[in-house]
């Protein structure tokens, strides 16, 4: 709600929401999982995002620039970029560690065989958005926070196979002498 009032302010709103959308980004992301992991979730998660700024606004410029380059080619292209870097806000919360070119990396690859599935997840709230509208937009207060606990339990599961991936040891081919 807050990030739609910034964006009503004439001219102003659009630079501000630039500037603020990434910790905001990560803010909700903290939030989210606390909420998916079953741990104690409070509104000063949502700002914990702005002690990260600088790591934050890269992070969503990057990602804003690279969408915006696929989608010069086209649509669809620009859509599969979006959905790989899905992840980014998710684990910049999560590692601390990490700068943004290594999170929106790791966001692609661990996105790898799983775009499919995370646009299908998204189809299924079409039907739900729709639904909200015609309350009036009431039923996106309930809709939105559903969706955020959705996606990021979706990265906890894509986590999860990732980080079995990452440690599954490689099999050895033998060669014949």
């Amino acid at each position: 709600l807050m990030m739609i009032a910034i964006q009503i302010i004439p001219m102003a709103g659009a630079i501000i929401s630039l500037l603020i959308g990434g910790p905001m980004a990560i803010g909700l992301a903290t939030f989210s999982l606390a909420l998916a992991r079953n741990e104690d979730a409070n509104i000063n998660q949502l700002f914990e995002g702005f002690n990260k700024f600088g790591l934050a606004l890269a992070a969503y410029f990057l990602m804003f620039v690279f969408i915006i380059l696929w989608m010069l080619l086209l649509i669809i292209p620009g859509i599969i970029a979006a959905i790989s870097y899905s992840m980014t806000f998710y684990i910049i919360a999560d590692e601390d560690s990490m700068d943004a070119m290594e999170a929106i990396d790791k966001s692609k690859a661990m996105m790898d065989g799983y775009k499919w599935k995370y646009f299908c997840l998204g189809l299924r709230f079409l039907g739900w958005a729709l639904l909200c509208v015609l309350t009036l937009g009431v039923g996106f207060l309930w809709l939105m926070p559903y969706m955020q606990v959705t996606n990021a339990k979706f990265y906890e599961d894509v986590k999860a196979n990732y980080l079995n991936q990452q440690s599954a040891p490689v099999a050895e081919v033998e060669t014949p002498v």
